[in-house]
């Protein structure tokens, strides 16, 4: 049952939809009865066993309660569904349930007990969902991390983990988040995306998705660059569909949330150190061992740190066609952090020698940039020219060209070719692969 009800926008002005979404009866009423419910439910969540509560009861007796205090006028059936949600959603994630089931809401934000945001439509918007307390968040918030294998205490303040349909989470307790338990879930969707989607969405266009298509089917590099919130991932997840089914794929991530449709797929995830200390696996270890794992592809979700140097080795040695994405605000800025990246390995490589490994690694750069609207769009798509003095030489194949804002606040542009012939075409028609020229008109 879909909870849009609960938001309030903290904008002027709200569209009909919303203010219909916020008046339905129904849900106002369920919000109250669930607030009502958190309130006065007298549980311990720091005691509170999560594999069998024993509480359930406790909770079912609020519930009839304030249900028959509402004296609502409905049948015997839908006092019943709706005793069904209202236990769902406090005993299975509290508040955030519904939100979470909601696949109009990309993400969830809870800052404390008393204040949940949603990202809708690329915007955030407050809700009226409240927790009992803090305990009550860090209860649900040990409730998503332990059943895969991740911890969270004072000695351990911050975790990420996903959730059973591959959404994104992350969690932080005091003494670091000095409010209160924090909890960040990006959500994704059950049925992932196709390229189709994106066109229609509006992050790119068709000729720009058929010149990625080719670049992939022809084995070049490509690394996603965006900000935080960008669609990095959701746009790998969509441009790996583009790899041959017979090829052999090796997802490597800190938090499984890459669903790849081919058959022959490897997932590979880290893991923290345990409580001793011991135990951690990175991604520049699983990128080593993937190595020895007879890979085609390589994919990882996102490099950060020593890792970009096994990666970029990895790409110049035999292991082509591989995908990845970094945080970056450019193409340019990407090949920085990527300079930046490698020297966090501890290998002492002289600047040039650096340059040098990721002009002939990477192919091709695509930046991803979330828009003042909230919209999504491929703004660059820049082929890496090589080298020329101590300088790597980039040029764009297509970018979004933006001209103004529409009356209701939306982005105005067009994608557009550059005009440039791309290198990669020669390269690409060495390996049998011809790009039809009208992509170019």
């Amino acid at each position: 049952m879909s909870l849009n009800n609960r938001l309030k926008t903290t904008n002027k002005t709200e569209s009909i939809e919303e203010r219909e979404i916020k008046d339905d009866p129904y849900n106002k009423m369920k919000m109250k009865i669930q607030n009502n419910v958190i309130k006065n439910i007298d549980i311990d969540f720091t005691k509170m066993d999560m594999k069998n509560s024993g509480s359930d009861n406790r909770i079912k007796e609020v519930i009839l309660e304030s249900v028959e205090k509402e004296e609502l006028n409905i049948t015997r059936i839908q006092k019943d569904r709706l005793i069904k949600e209202l236990m769902d959603e406090i005993l299975g994630f509290g508040p955030i349930t519904s939100l979470l089931n909601d696949p109009n809401i990309n993400e969830v934000m809870v800052n404390g007990a008393n204040q949940v945001y949603i990202e809708k439509s690329g915007k955030l918007v407050l809700t009226d969902a409240k927790f009992k307390n803090d305990d009550h968040v860090y209860h649900v918030i040990k409730k998503i991390v332990e059943p895969i294998g991740r911890r969270i205490d004072e000695s351990s303040p911050m975790v990420d983990a996903r959730l059973m349909d591959g959404s994104r989470v992350n969690a932080i307790i005091p003494p670091l988040a000095i409010d209160g338990p924090s909890l960040t879930i990006r959500k994704f969707s059950e049925d992932p995306f196709k390229v189709s989607d994106l066109v229609n969405f509006g992050t790119l266009s068709e000729k720009m998705a058929e010149f990625i298509e080719y670049c992939i089917e022809g084995r070049l590099n490509i690394v996603v660059s965006g900000g935080t919130g960008s669609g990095k991932t959701t746009t790998l997840n969509v441009l790996s569909a583009y790899i041959p089914n017979e090829d052999r794929i090796i997802t490597i991530e800190d938090a499984a949330e890459l669903k790849l449709s081919q058959t022959h797929v490897v997932r590979l995830e880290t893991r923290p150190a345990n409580i001793e200390g011991k135990g951690e696996v990175t991604i520049r270890d699983l990128v080593k061992n993937s190595l020895r794992m007879r890979p085609d592809r390589i994919v990882i979700g996102e490099v950060r740190g020593g890792e970009a140097l096994d990666m970029l080795q990895a790409m110049n040695t035999g292991h082509d066609g591989s995908l990845t994405t970094g945080h970056a605000n450019s193409p340019r800025d990407m090949l920085s952090r990527l300079e930046t990246m490698v020297l966090m390995s501890g290998m002492n490589l002289p600047i040039k020698a650096i340059r040098n490994q990721i002009s002939s690694a990477i192919d091709i750069i695509i930046q991803q940039t979330r828009m003042q609207d909230g919209s999504r769009k491929i703004t660059n798509i820049t082929e890496v020219h090589g080298m020329e003095n101590d300088v790597i030489v980039l040029q764009d194949v297509f970018k979004f060209q933006r001209q103004n804002l529409s009356s209701t606040g939306k982005v105005v542009g067009n994608f557009v070719y550059t005009g440039i012939m791309p290198k990669s075409v020669e390269k690409l028609k060495e390996k049998g692969i011809k790009i039809p020229l009208s992509i170019f008109s």
